[in-house]
């Protein structure tokens, strides 16, 4: 069986030291304009020194209209190279990978925060988002791919594609959203022409030392298991990435569409042939043990939310004991403080989370 402290290397870029990786997780703890604050900056360094083999920050917008969430990470700018930069070189100091995930949240962005319609491959009326042009779809391509030139410049080692939770990418993938009767909706090939588009000139662009991934999510937003499971093996047979990253909201659970019940849904991804390509999973995992589970189960990594936000060395606690369980909650916002979670981000989990913080 794999270990969960085995070093992982892939087809481009750095070796993690471990399987232990930070999923992308929101915060809000940037300034508006989207640069570093010194509150972000230890929100992740602090992880880094906890052991991640891999530490990712949150979703960072590549288009200003691209913003989903106040206080969110940047990277649309040069102006957000001197923050990036000094992270970069703060996690690497670490002996952790350091990866930046590209964002864009589309008609997921809040009017009211970008200051105009945001953008979707169609009109959507419940959120007044407008449908783009072909013109702005292939600019939202080239600022994916310049935003992950900007994060290699920094010295990321590692860019992760959005692709999941109903943003952008997953907008165009989906079916329910993406009525384009162009070359970019339609058929699956023609809504996943924009995630292939991305991936192919990240690599190109970036070279063989970045580490290339890509988050999906299976189920939600217009997701088809079947067609995502077909995007996530055409991706691996062409090794258009060095690994995908499965959003799976629970590791253990059955997918909802009754015509794949009776296995895991992390199953239908563990099976597809890989290749070189990694896999890893993010989804309710608490313990060592259930880290160990998707390992066992045939997944390359994990990815971890909650518990590393409430452990700020959750893998080195794992190390030293493999029967860890993550805290109990509810906690409060001194234990969070403790934790190296600012009051904005302590006050982001009150309200995103019930249960999570404890009432004062």
């Amino acid at each position: 069986m794999t270990s969960l402290f085995e070093p992982l290397a892939f087809l481009h870029g750095p070796t993690l030291a471990n399987r232990f990786v930070l999923a992308p997780l929101t915060n809000q703890q940037s300034h508006p304009d989207g640069t570093l604050s010194e509150e972000e900056f230890i929100w992740l360094t602090r992880r880094a020194q906890g052991g991640f083999g891999l530490t990712m920050t949150c979703a960072a917008h590549v288009q200003r209209v691209g913003q989903g969430f106040p206080g969110q990470l940047g990277v649309f700018s040069d102006a957000h190279l001197p923050g990036l930069t000094r992270l970069a070189a703060a996690i690497r100091a670490e002996g952790s990978v350091a990866a930046l995930q590209l964002h864009h949240a589309g008609m997921r962005s809040p009017q009211a925060l970008i200051g105009e319609a945001p953008l979707c491959p169609s009109d959507d009326e419940k959120t007044g988002a407008r449908a783009m042009t072909e013109a702005e779809v292939e600019q939202l391509i080239e600022d994916f791919i310049a935003a992950a030139q900007r994060a290699q410049k920094a010295g990321f080692q590692s860019v992760e594609v959005h692709g999941a939770h109903g943003y952008i990418v997953c907008q165009f993938l989906s079916s329910e959203i993406n009525k384009r009767t162009d070359r970019l909706g339609g058929s699956l090939e023609n809504r996943a022409r924009v995630v292939f588009s991305i991936v192919r000139g990240i690599r190109e662009r970036c070279g063989p030392d970045m580490l290339l991934g890509l988050r999906l999510s299976p189920e939600r937003f217009g997701m088809k298991l079947d067609e995502v499971r077909e995007v996530a093996q055409t991706l691996m047979r062409e090794e258009a990435i060095d690994y995908l990253d499965m959003s799976l909201w629970d590791v253990r659970k059955e997918p909802t569409d009754e015509a794949f019940k009776g296995r895991s849904l992390m199953s239908y991804f563990t099976d597809l042939e890989r290749g070189a390509v990694r896999l890893g999973v993010a989804g309710k995992v608490s313990t060592a043990a259930e880290a160990q589970y998707c390992l066992d189960a045939g997944v390359d990594f994990v990815l971890l939310g909650k518990g590393a936000i409430l452990h700020a060395d959750f893998p080195e606690q794992a190390r030293a004991n493999a029967r860890f369980e993550q805290a109990q909650l509810p906690v409060s916002a001194d234990y969070l403080s403790a934790q190296g979670l600012s009051d904005p981000f302590v006050t982001y989990m009150k309200g995103a989370f019930a249960g999570f913080v404890a009432a004062e």
